[in-house]
């Protein structure tokens, strides 16, 4: 009877999810081009580059974080943003996350904007200039942070600091919550969720990184798609050990545990995670396919009932569609000996995983032990979450959020989109179902492929429009 009611409210959840999702129709509410009068596009890109060089390198060892780099940083963003800190509450969270309020002239739940300022290390990366000058050259700003996630941050206080110079009060309060640790799983954002949750604040609506405006990544689909997350899929780190007596390497001995830690690797490359076409997923594939030449159309049409051929044509289609119907299983350390003529008496990979809606840690665990069927093998799960939620497609909230993304970029298809990084805002959906993930930049695929490797950069043009996106949407809801 149990088992019964837990399969009937994983139906009703999926139904619910199928239903928000299906309703997805962006085009109905018109729009006309945002406005970018009174953004000043050079001072924008030269505040970007500002903040690009103060290095805010974050690391999971405390020892290796230079807490005065942050402090400095912070300090900046007042000097940088005076009328937004003259105008806005601020309060510092934890060890540097930032919390803003805008008060609005009425009491409906908030909007809560979201970025973070810290950087991933930029060690054993070929850069073709210094990775922290916050050079401008060329029409782009260079620099780690350019995009991931000091851009963002930039284009929303650009945007906050015009409408304030403006004398604009909001409807609905607006909150900018800045995280300082995203790129190590920190608790910045989660000390942001807990002082809304003391305070009883529900957001209306909530807006982090995630998808952007892409071009070229759906098979057959011709011009811009703004892809925006309704739903992240979940992080699992792993730990595979194998152990053996060791020796001489003079004495090799077969089946050793760098040989045994080598087939379970190949096992899990050979037997990659099933390929499925989720419900967002689902969604998105409508949406695009309405652009898509008639052939491709055909087919995106009747999606719902291709779903296994989708899902295998997606899977096919690139990294990033790839990873948006399976789980992916990513090698990222190998340890063995220390000594080049000593036999290893441990060997280790660690796993980053990441997990497909519909999955969870412990399925994705049972399965990783299925596929590796070694009982020399050890698992160890390093830490896991299981996938965000889906978030709503068939609110105000998200409407007047694809309706900006339209008026930003009138050419552009808005599709509903499953993150595959994991970002600060899965934490807010604990207390809201309104999470969307979108950085409003056009981005190239080498820009795309930049983030969290070399030569990272942004376009003053795509920053300008950023802001422009974000003015557009505080004055809208």
């Amino acid at each position: 009877m149990k088992r019964t009611l837990t399969l009937a409210a994983a139906a009703a959840a999926a139904t619910t999810t199928a239903r928000r999702v299906a309703r997805f129709r962006p085009e109905e509410l018109p729009v006309g081009p945002v406005d970018l009068t009174g953004l000043d596009a050079e001072g924008a890109a030269g505040r970007l580059a500002e903040l690009i060089r103060i290095p805010t390198v974050s690391s999971r060892d405390a020892a290796e974080v230079d807490r005065s780099v942050f402090e400095r940083y912070r300090a900046r963003l007042a000097e940088l943003y005076p009328r937004t800190h003259a105008a806005l509450d601020r309060e510092q969270l934890g060890d540097g996350a930032l919390l803003y309020r805008w008060r609005g002239i009425t009491d409906e739940p908030p909007l809560v904007l979201m970025a973070h300022y810290d950087v991933v290390p930029v060690a054993g990366q070929e850069w073709s200039r210094d990775p922290f000058s916050g050079s401008i050259e060329d029409g782009y700003v260079h620099g780690r942070g350019a995009i991931d996630d000091k851009g963002s941050m930039v284009a929303i206080l650009e945007a906050v600091e015009n409408l304030v110079a403006d004398g604009f009060a909001p409807r609905r309060d607006v909150y900018l919550s800045f995280g300082n640790d995203e790129e190590v799983a920190g608790v910045g954002a989660r000390l942001a969720v807990a002082a809304f949750t003391d305070r009883g604040i529900v957001p209306w609506a909530v807006v982090d990184e995630g998808g952007a405006v892409v071009s070229g990544m759906f098979p057959g689909v011709p011009g811009q798609v703004a892809v925006v997350g309704l739903a992240e899929k979940g992080l699992l780190d792993v730990e595979l050990i194998t152990t053996d007596a060791g020796g001489h390497a003079s004495a090799p001995v077969r089946s050793g545990a760098p040989a045994r830690l080598a087939r379970a690797i190949l096992a899990l490359e050979d037997h990659p995670f099933p390929a499925r076409l989720h419900d967002v997923v689902l969604g998105m594939v409508d949406a695009v396919g309405r652009r898509a030449p008639l052939g491709y159309r055909a087919l995106f049409s009747h999606a719902a009932q291709l779903r296994p051929v989708l899902a295998a044509l997606l899977a096919r289609a690139g990294r990033e569609a790839g990873a948006m119907v399976r789980t992916t299983v990513a090698v990222t350390r190998l340890e063995g000996s220390r000594a080049a003529n000593v036999l290893a008496t441990r060997a280790v990979a660690h796993l980053n995983i990441r997990i497909a809606l519909g999955e969870t840690v412990q399925s994705t665990v049972d399965r990783l032990r299925r596929v590796i069927d070694d009982p020399s093998v050890e698992l160890r799960v390093v830490s896991g979450n299981d996938p965000s939620p889906v978030s709503r497609a068939d609110n105000e909230a998200f409407a007047l959020i694809s309706a900006a993304a339209r008026a930003t970029y009138p050419d552009a298809t808005v599709a509903p989109y499953v993150m595959v990084q994991a970002s600060d805002s899965r934490h807010f959906s604990q207390i809201c179902d309104s999470v969307y993930r979108f950085m409003p930049f056009d981005l190239s695929k080498g820009e795309l492929a930049a983030l969290h490797a070399a030569d990272e950069r942004i376009s003053v043009a795509a920053l300008h429009r950023g802001a422009g996106f974000f003015r557009h949407l505080i004055r809208s809801v």
